[in-house]
Parts: structure tokens; C-alpha cells; sequence
């Protein structure tokens, strides 16, 4: 994508460096560097944030937000398009698991990354799950010839069940037991749902999770993108083997 003039213009008018913005907008310097050298679009959040500390009308910075907003047809529900998930802005997570109130469903086959990207994320989820969100992890069986044949392609020393247990390890420290289910069915796609955003990755090759090709919709209609998967998870749901979590007081 071509280089964003007007943030670069926005940083120098405001004598702002790359850094110091990422520091503002809590996030990575690099990401901020491919905001201005690639075109990359952020998180909306924080778009608005940015453009708060610049001083700028958003459309101004990133046009192509608001050529976004007014799409039409099956792919008004589609906010962006990511080469791997690792180009997921670095707080797109900590902020979707922040902000949701009624729905986290989480179908990565490990979810692995979450612990690693969000600091508390269990007392967070925790928290939810307590105040009366519903709170699904929906992951791999790590017992399933399809988990070994993954491993075999994926060749990684940190296998998918060595994953699978290190996220359940994480989920048992919710101070609320959280719902967990186990399938093989999902070993190719990825979705994670909170609230009205659904993130939605798939595999590319031998690649580990990061690699996929991610998208991320958030629902503006009834029966669109966004409530196929939304449907999607709810069947694998449905077929998965329920699993007991013991929570740090004991409950089952």
C-alpha cells in the first residue's frame, strides 16, 4: 500500500516522532512505521485515538476508514484483511477482550498467543465470565491423530498440545471456572467472537498460527459474514467434548 502522506505531514505539523505516537497510542514504534510507510490502516480505536493526539478529523488521516464505513453489499461487515495475524495491531485483542460485555468465544485451537499478548488475561476473562458474560474456549484435542498430524507439519519443538496445555494451565487461573471444550474440527480456522467483532484466522501451509491469513469482520446485518461464524462456532461448540475446569476456589 502507498505511504500516508498525511500522517507523516500530521506527525511533523504536531513535532511528534513515530515513537513518541506509539507511545501515546500504547502501541509497538514499528507498527506505527508501517502506518506512515505502508499504508497500514489501525485498529479503529485507535484511529481515534491518534487522531486525537494529532489533532485531526480521522478521514483526514485515513480516508480510506471512512470509504470503509460506507460499503456495501456482502462486504460491508469486513473492518480488515491481514497477510498474517501477527499484522493484527499489537492491542486489537487486549482491546476486544476489554471491551466486550456479553460474548467471548475463543476457537483457536490453542489461544496460546492471548496470554502472552494481554497482561491479566485471566482475571479479565474471569471477571466477565462472573459478571455474566458467556464465555466459551473452544479448543484443539490434544489427544487427536489430527493434533499429531499437525505437529508433524508444522515442526515446531513447542507442539500443539504442549500449547493447548500451557492455555488451560492459564485458564484454571480464572478466579470464575470458564467453560472449555475440545474438538479437532477447527485445526485449519480460527475464530475468536467478542461481542459484535469476530476475528477469523486460517492456516496458510505449514505456517504456525501467526502466519494466517486473518480477517476482521464486526456485524452491521442479519445473516451476513459475521453470523455464518458466529454459527460456525456455535456448531463445533455443540460437537465438542466438554472438559471440567477447577477454578482457584476449587469449583468444578
Amino acid at each position: 500500500m502507498p505511504r500516508n502522506e498525511a500522517l507523516r505531514d500530521a506527525l511533523t505539523s504536531a513535532g511528534l516522532t513515530i515513537s513518541q505516537l506509539a507511545e501515546k497510542c500504547d502501541v509497538d514504534a514499528k507498527t506505527v512505521e508501517r502506518w506512515v510507510s505502508r499504508g497500514r490502516l489501525p485498529h479503529p480505536r485507535t484511529r481515534v485515538r491518534a487522531a486525537g493526539v494529532l489533532g485531526k478529523d480521522v478521514g483526514v488521516l485515513w480516508p480510506e476508514a471512512v470509504r470503509r464505513a460506507v460499503k456495501l453489499g456482502a462486504d460491508r461487515e469486513l473492518v480488515g484483511v491481514y497477510a498474517r495475524r501477527s499484522d493484527l495491531p499489537r492491542s486489537l485483542f487486549r482491546e476486544l477482550i476489554g471491551g466486550a460485555r456479553s460474548r467471548l468465544w475463543f476457537g483457536g485451537y490453542t489461544s496460546y498467543f492471548v496470554w502472552l499478548e494481554v497482561p491479566n488475561a485471566a482475571d479479565i476473562i474471569g471477571a466477565k465470565a462472573q459478571a455474566g458474560a458467556d464465555v466459551r474456549f473452544l479448543l484443539g484435542d490434544p489427544t487427536s491423530p489430527v493434533t499429531a498430524g499437525r505437529d508433524r507439519i508444522e515442526a515446531t519443538p513447542l507442539d500443539l498440545a504442549t500449547r493447548i496445555a500451557m492455555t488451560r494451565a492459564e485458564i484454571a487461573k480464572s478466579p470464575t471456572p470458564l467453560a472449555v471444550r475440545l474438538s479437532d474440527r477447527h485445526v485449519g480456522m480460527s475464530v475468536w467472537v467478542f461481542d459484535n467483532d469476530a476475528i477469523v484466522a486460517t492456516h496458510i501451509g505449514a505456517g504456525l498460527g501467526q502466519d494466517s491469513v486473518t480477517l476482521h469482520f464486526r456485524q452491521r446485518e442479519s445473516g451476513g459474514p459475521f453470523s455464518r461464524y458466529l454459527a460456525h462456532f456455535d456448531a463445533l461448540w455443540a460437537d465438542a467434548a466438554a472438559v471440567q475446569h477447577a477454578g482457584t476456589d476449587g469449583q468444578e
